[in-house]
């Protein structure tokens, strides 16, 4: 039939001429990501995601038509409206209460209340995003944007701004979807956990971030394993750019559409070469322009709890370089120490990392994930195909790990800081892949279903809940918990 693909062979020497067609429960499940994002939108308090005041600051500047920052004394960021800005420093701050916070709908009607006495500018400081390209804000600032044509109070812009952020990363993520030759299993798990649909539903450049990883991931896919097309190869070229300009360490992914262990000569691996090569280009460009300084912020030492400076790349740099392998044992004991709080991170801890869902949701990801993974790639591959998935993953991996040393660790620390399971989500997808078998377990995609859909529940129970009913109280670690049976059922706060 002419939707029905044809299969890659194990050698590789064939191409994939369709991808195959939606299926009920895709569908479905599509439909159930696109509600939990809505509901986020809606329903989480205003600067709940993790840097979300950073990214809406500088959101807002982008939307006054700041393409780079300034500094001032050792203050890092742009002059903005008063009233925008006490949204954030008045009405929702994000100082870390000793007692339960709860938010409540008066504080959105007094805040836009208060617009009409907040006049004049002040100089905003967000230096953790200081050097973020502006086009990873871009959907931000033109929700803003709209809202404020609207005449929109100043707290009715910032949910705009995060509508407009959100319908962006659907957007990109169903182009990837539609786009991706096979495996649309494995991404499709990746976007049910509650995390992908959390960040996605705030102001966070994540909804770019992600949305642009399964999109350059899905194009360099379909140019490696389907018949050509120009229109590929055009938006190939495109999405490179932008994807490095999210974070560099993501453009290797690209990498996953060359075939292994087969050598073509019909110009495939140069066309995917040479898009990263040019986003390589925009990545270096960018930094050119914006001046190629690093923003060095205050940062709470995992290790000590004491506050201190993130290094000079230049300087941390040398220090990695003068002994490669003590920073080899630097990276394998902070991946070791660190690996259950990505866990965690990558399937839901919400607020600033602060809300665990009820622990009995976290087996429920896993088995999630295995039913995704037994749902099939739906073509075959050789061992040397996946072990390369396999390493782009890692390898990409190690570049997240290592600019978080570099850029946001004290100098010369023996551990690494600020790294963030969020952070591994645009790999997941092809990891899920290299594991799946070429044909889906009987059962597979049913379990899926019935996994997805009760793990977000469970999310927008524990957002609603823990935000505007119960309360919750931000601290490190594991929170305290007298009893299993209310640990495993309910959110972290209720323990």
């Amino acid at each position: 039939m002419r939707n029905e693909r044809q299969s890659v062979r194990s050698h590789g020497s064939a191409d994939m001429l369709f991808a195959a067609p939606w299926t009920a429960v895709e569908k479905l499940l599509l439909a159930a990501i696109c509600v939990a994002t809505f509901f986020f939108v809606a329903v989480t308090p205003p600067f709940q995601a993790p840097d979300e005041n950073q990214h809406y600051m500088k959101a807002l500047s982008v939307a006054q038509g700041r393409l780079r920052t300034e500094q001032r004394g050792e203050a890092i960021g742009a002059d903005l409206p008063r009233a925008a800005l006490d949204i954030h420093g008045v009405d929702f701050p994000t100082d870390v209460p000793p007692t339960p916070r709860l938010f409540a709908r008066e504080q959105i009607a007094r805040s836009a209340a208060a617009d009409a006495a907040r006049l004049g500018t002040a100089f905003a400081d967000f230096p953790n995003v200081a050097s973020y390209a502006p086009s990873l804000y871009a959907p931000g600032a033109a929700g803003l944007t709209i809202g404020r044509a609207l005449d929109l109070r100043w707290i009715d812009a910032f949910y705009v701004g995060r509508l407009v952020n959100a319908l962006t990363g659907l957007l990109l993520l169903i182009a990837a979807l539609r786009l991706l030759p096979f495996g649309r299993n494995a991404m499709l798990a990746t976007a049910l956990l509650p995390t992908f649909a959390y960040q996605t539903g705030s102001l966070s450049p994540d909804a770019v971030i992600n949305g642009l990883g399964f999109l350059g991931l899905a194009l360099a896919l379909r140019t490696g394993f389907m018949t050509a097309a120009p229109a590929r190869s055009v938006a190939l070229y495109v999405t490179a750019p932008l994807l490095a300009l999210c974070k560099g360490v993501y453009l290797p992914l690209m990498a996953a559409g060359l075939r292994w262990p087969q050598h073509r000569r019909d110009g495939r691996p140069a066309l995917i070469l040479g898009a990263m090569a040019l986003g390589a280009i925009a990545f270096v460009g960018w930094m050119h322009y914006s001046g190629g300084s690093q923003a060095l912020y205050h940062i709470q030492s995992r290790k000590t709890g004491e506050t201190m400076m993130t290094a000079p790349l230049r300087d941390q740099l040398a220090i990695i370089t003068a002994d490669p392998m003590a920073y080899v044992h630097i990276l394998i004991s902070s991946v070791i120490e660190r690996a259950p709080v990505y866990g965690l991170q990558i399937v839901g801890r919400f607020g600033w990392n602060a809300i665990l869902l009820p622990l009995l949701a976290y087996p429920i990801a896993v088995l999630m994930l295995g039913a995704a993974v037994a749902s099939g790639s739906g073509a075959r591959f050789g061992i040397g195909q996946r072990l390369w998935w396999l390493a782009v993953a890692a390898s990409v991996a190690l570049l997240i790990e290592t600019a978080m040393y570099l850029t946001g660790t004290p100098l010369g620390a023996d551990y690494i800081q600020g790294t963030q399971g969020r952070y591994f989500l645009p790999l997941l997808p092809l990891v899920l892949m290299a594991l799946s078998p070429d044909q889906p377990v009987r059962g597979a995609p049913r379990l899926l279903l019935l996994t997805a859909i009760p793990l977000l529940l469970a999310a927008a129970g524990t957002v609603y809940d823990s935000f505007w009913v119960h309360g919750f109280v931000t601290s490190d670690g594991m929170p305290p918990h007298s009893s299993i049976g209310r640990a495993l059922l309910l959110p972290s706060p209720r323990w």
